[in-house]
């Protein structure tokens, strides 16, 4: 975490040794994109439904047939809330954002918007991804004003 963002008052992450992922066999490719900061979503092989978060199988056909996509890691804010302080971490400020992916239609990602004042946040923002890393040697995808 940035000192200066959090001192700032702008918006950021939880502190990087707070952040725990649960990878399995279907979360494992996003995450391992991640850390090579590249964003992917998967995409049924059989109907072409993207599925954010990763699942099993297709919500749309049930299929298990999925194929990983990389995004180009443009995104819009389709809603998001804002964060003072959380218990042990008065002074964090975070953004967590519902990102809408234009290359990927009908999935949506949470995560949070970084490094701008809460209050610069509006629905419909464009955004760009970014990656910080975080506990374990993995990389969270973030997101920034475009």
């Amino acid at each position: 975490m940035s000192t200066t963002s959090q001192a700032s008052g702008l918006a950021t992450t939880l502190p990087a040794e707070h952040i725990r992922i649960a990878v399995n066999r279907h979360t494992e490719p996003f995450w391992q994109a991640a850390k090579e900061r590249r964003l992917v979503a998967p995409k049924c092989s059989d109907c072409g439904t993207f599925r954010l978060p990763p699942t099993p199988f297709c919500p749309n056909c049930q299929s298990k047939a999925v194929t990983w996509v990389d995004l180009s890691g443009e995104a819009t804010v389709y809603s998001f809330a804002v964060i003072h302080g959380i218990p042990g971490l008065p002074d964090l400020t975070v953004v967590p954002v519902v990102v809408d992916l234009p290359d990927a239609p009908g999935a949506r990602l949470v995560s949070n918007v970084i490094d701008i004042a809460p209050a610069d946040v509006r629905i419909g923002m464009r955004l760009r991804v970014d990656f910080r890393p975080i506990a374990d040697g993995w990389m969270l995808p973030v997101f920034r004003a475009a």
